[in-house]
């Protein structure tokens, strides 16, 4: 990892109600992650319908339509530290 930060982007869709979900998740990743990111934009979509992404950076950590609906926290936790700090662990989060 560089020494820039990196920052997540959750892009969700307005129309579909997915704010609340959104912003879940971002106190989530902020809660697990706030001292290793710069932080998490919410973006709602004004182009895209029944878009869900999440992006670290440039690289995408999830898409609703191809990996099948939402994340839980445990998964995306999972997808974000494996990211940005590998070797991190996550405590009960983590797989046995």
């Amino acid at each position: 990892m560089t020494d820039q930060l990196p920052t997540i982007t959750i892009t969700y869709c307005p129309g579909c109600n997915w704010m609340f979900r959104s912003s879940w998740m971002c106190q989530e990743l902020l809660h697990s992650f706030g001292e290793h990111i710069h932080g998490v934009t919410l973006v709602p979509s004004k182009h895209t319908p029944g878009i869900f992404e999440i992006h670290i950076d440039e690289q995408l950590v999830w898409n609703r339509k191809t990996d099948g609906g939402f994340p839980s926290a445990t998964d995306l936790k999972q997808r974000v530290r494996d990211i940005i700090d590998p070797d991190r662990d996550l405590g009960h989060h983590d797989k046995k």
